[in-house]
């Protein structure tokens, strides 16, 4: 297949970069070289805040249904290449081929709420106590703004930090994940060709390194993250120490409760969708399950039933339901977890490893579940694994589901199972996470209502929909007498 040329987007010229040498492989079968070429060196980081720093000016000024015509132009070319970049996607990233084109779409539905947002009341007026004056708020944008994006949606998460970012004036110094610089590329490339000015999106691919760079640059006004808790804590606490925004989504260890009267037939198919689909490579993925124990028993029967017919295989076959992890440290890390939990905990689907000759040799997990040691659960309870695996344990009532659910260092997602209005309007009030839902699976964010958690998964601001720029604007209160 064709091997494409790795470039950055730096004041409006896609460049080669003057970093080392970046090699983006198909996880599905890593002999599949997607894309090559260098990375961005320091001195490019530098050319692109240059350019972000000198397209502020005329690009805040610039009318916002203007700025939004853009997106909008934007978001009908990448409806254009829906099934053209959601294949490339399953190739690059391993997201099923089906998963990969509804991601591509949302990425343009994405563009299209915030070119819409901007057009709705953005400040206010106040009556002042002084006679002749009235007091305005308005809102402002923060200025050149660094996002860090990561590899599991390679499209989507772009468009929710970028599209708010852009249509309020802000402009923007980008590095995606190392392993999906197509991805951005065409996201990069569709707003080019849009119409957007030179200098308002940089994208700059390369390693951590690169990230590095934009955290520390002198030129950032803020800076907006998706990825682990640790490496988030670490930026928000370098930035903290200047004075700049951060807005951090970081990790989740996210379960399903499965009540006593849950409906078992939505209960399992809910929990296999949002712990086995991507991998299980998303922050909002179920990884532990907590069952009454009145239906445990039958639940487990039917989930190991539905796990084993998930089919898994190259991401862009047809019918294939769980594709691989990300890269080999991914797929190595997962697979010692689950060999570790089948001598700690009790076995309820792990099949044997995938020899190197099977699946041409890609980074497949199949998906896995262990009911865990009450007494020590081990790490499938605590630590996120981000790969297709489950940790189940049992309670006697609503009450002990609840308190497992609320045992986490992470805030992030859950999924509740009920057909009782008591019980669900119970676990709204009392779990202590940022996304609840209720007889749905647990993954999954829409894009017109806030999305972020608490504690361990998100620093600052919530992402998506209205909530989205709070982060990038600023008020400014104003005194105004005639």
């Amino acid at each position: 297949m064709t091997v494409i040329a790795l470039h950055h987007f730096i004041d409006g010229t896609w460049v080669e970069g003057g970093g080392e040498p970046l090699v983006d492989v198909n996880p599905s079968s890593p002999r599949d070289v997607v894309a090559e070429g260098p990375g961005a060196s320091r001195a490019d980081v530098d050319r692109a805040f240059a350019a972000a720093r000198t397209a502020f000016d005329g690009w805040r000024r610039t009318p916002a249904r203007t700025r939004a015509a853009i997106l909008l132009r934007a978001a009908d070319i990448i409806e254009a290449h829906r099934e053209a970049w959601g294949r490339e996607l399953a190739r690059e990233e391993g997201k099923t081929l089906v998963e990969a084109i509804a991601e591509t779409d949302h990425a343009a539905n994405i563009l299209r709420f915030h070119a819409q947002e901007v057009e709705r009341q953005s400040g206010g007026v106040f009556e002042s106590p002084s006679p002749g004056e009235r007091i305005l708020v308005i809102r402002r944008p923060v200025g050149v703004v660094g996002a860090i994006t990561p590899f599991n949606f390679p499209i989507s998460i772009p468009a929710w930090k970028l599209a708010p970012a852009l249509v309020w004036g802000n402009t923007v110094v980008w590095k995606a994940a190392t392993s999906v610089p197509v991805l951005a590329m065409r996201f990069a490339g569709a707003l080019e060709q849009a119409g957007l000015p030179r200098g308002v999106l940089n994208l700059v691919n390369g390693t951590a390194a690169v990230g590095e760079a934009i955290v520390a640059h002198a030129d950032v006004d803020a800076v907006t993250f998706t990825g682990s808790t640790n490496v988030g804590r670490s930026i928000a606490a370098q930035l903290a120490t200047r004075g700049i925004p951060f807005q951090g989504e970081l990790g989740g260890k996210n379960a399903s409760l499965v009540l006593a009267d849950a409906d078992l037939d939505v209960a399992v198919e809910q929990v296999a969708i949002g712990a086995f689909r991507a991998a299980g490579q998303k922050c909002t993925a179920t990884s532990r399950v907590i069952v009454h124990e009145a239906v445990a028993d039958e639940f487990l029967r039917r989930l190991a039933a539905r796990t084993e017919r998930m089919v898994v295989g190259d991401a862009q076959a047809e019918g294939v339901e769980v594709g691989p992890v990300i890269d080999r440290a991914a797929r190595d890390r997962v697979a010692a977890a689950i060999a570790l939990a089948r001598t700690t905990a009790t076995v309820v689907v792990a099949p044997e490893p995938y020899g190197p000759d099977e699946l041409d040799g890609g980074y497949f997990i199949a998906p896995s579940i262990f009911e865990l040691n009450e007494d020590d659960p081990g790490e499938l309870w605590t630590e996120e694994l981000f790969g297709p695996v489950i940790g189940i344990r049992r309670v006697p009532s609503t009450d002990a589901g609840v308190a497992l659910v609320n045992d986490s260092a992470y805030g992030l997602s859950v999924a509740v199972f009920t057909t009782g209005l008591a019980d669900a309007l119970k676990v709204i009030e009392d779990i202590s996470v940022g996304v609840v839902h209720v007889n749905s699976a647990s993954a999954g964010a829409d894009l017109h209502v806030p999305f972020g958690g608490s504690r361990a998964s998100a620093l600052g601001p919530k992402e998506q929909g209205a909530a989205a720029r709070e982060f990038f604007t600023e008020t400014g209160t104003v005194y105004l007498r005639g």
